[in-house]
């Protein structure tokens, strides 16, 4: 039951008790953490009932006099967060309060969230990393470890990596141009990038093959920038270069991450893919699907709904 829920403006926000109720979330996700969400969503504000036990942040902008809410670029799901379950009275009433002071509404709800009616499914594919690599390997399909004994006539080597700043610049000029997210995003997203490096929140790893005869450079053939939290690793934004796709270093990449963090208590968040080549690609890695759900709602004015769309 939702006792005293209420809406907080970004000042009344107690920051410590709101990540101490994400950490404990059992949906709980990087995104919501009040780091991540002053980076990308700068003044947000809260929904929180219950003394923090139930929580919903609330990514607004302004455009044209009206405040709505969007999805903050690089934050895959949001919505309600609690250590409980998110049961249907709870979020119906965490999305009437929403609905009553934004008009216009286009967010995805977390994967502890039930989908609301005629909201689309999105998919994302995670592997669980506690078992040994050798037993996470017997999932693998036929086509991906034939592409990884593949790799092993090209000497690739998979290394840590410092540079934030270099692997967002070439996963936006691959993929940006896609992706709609404003410049201030991209600046966003590398400046919380680098705090998140120095905590050891976000790491680097690239796959690179040496040079020929005898040339002390190496060729940059994929990379991966990928945070971290207590409960999962994320792929947020991972590239392979044209000359590393021949090679299969993506295969060779990710299988090697796993091979890194198996053992221990994470699960390794591919963050989708909608995109049917992707997905299969994911699913090679004998991932399970944790589907999350986008929630749209529109009481603009009519004027304002035709212009929107």
């Amino acid at each position: 039951m939702v006792n005293n829920l209420q809406y907080i403006n970004h000042d009344s926000i107690d920051k410590a008790l709101w990540d101490e109720a994400i950490e404990a979330s059992a949906n709980g996700l990087i995104y919501a953490q009040s780091a991540f969400l002053d980076a990308m969503s700068p003044g947000w504000d809260a929904l929180i009932s219950n003394g923090y036990e139930y929580v919903m942040p609330l990514t607004w902008r302004k455009k044209w006099g009206i405040r709505y809410l969007c999805q903050p670029a690089f934050a895959q799901q949001l919505g309600i967060f609690s250590r409980n379950e998110v049961q249907l009275p709870i979020q119906t009433a965490f999305l009437e309060a929403a609905a009553q002071k934004y008009r216009l509404i286009e967010i995805f709800l977390n994967h502890g969230c039930l989908p609301e009616p005629d909201s689309p499914l999105c998919n994302n594919f995670l592997v669980p990393v506690q078992r040994l690599y050798e037993a996470i390997r017997e999932d693998y399909s036929k086509d991906l470890l034939k592409n990884l004994n593949r790799t092993q006539k090209f000497d690739l080597q998979y290394k840590e990596g410092t540079d934030t700043t270099e692997a967002i610049t070439i996963y936006r000029d691959t993929y940006g141009k896609n992706m709609g997210y404003r410049p201030t995003d991209w600046e966003a997203f590398d400046s919380l990038c680098k705090n998140l490096f120095a905590t050891g929140d976000c790491f680097l790893r690239k796959v690179v093959r040496p040079m020929p005869h005898g040339n002390l450079s190496e060729e940059l053939l994929a990379i991966g920038l990928f945070l971290k939290d207590k409960k999962r690793i994320y792929n947020v934004a991972s590239t392979t270069l044209p000359n590393g796709r021949m090679m299969e270093a993506n295969h060779f990449l990710m299988d090697e991450l796993i091979r890194e963090f198996a053992g221990t208590d994470l699960i390794l968040d591919f963050e989708g893919s909608d995109l049917p080549g992707v997905a299969r690609f994911y699913k090679k890695f004998g991932s399970i699907n944790q589907p999350y759900f986008f929630w749209k709602k529109n009481t603009l004015p009519t004027i304002l709904k035709w212009i929107k769309s």
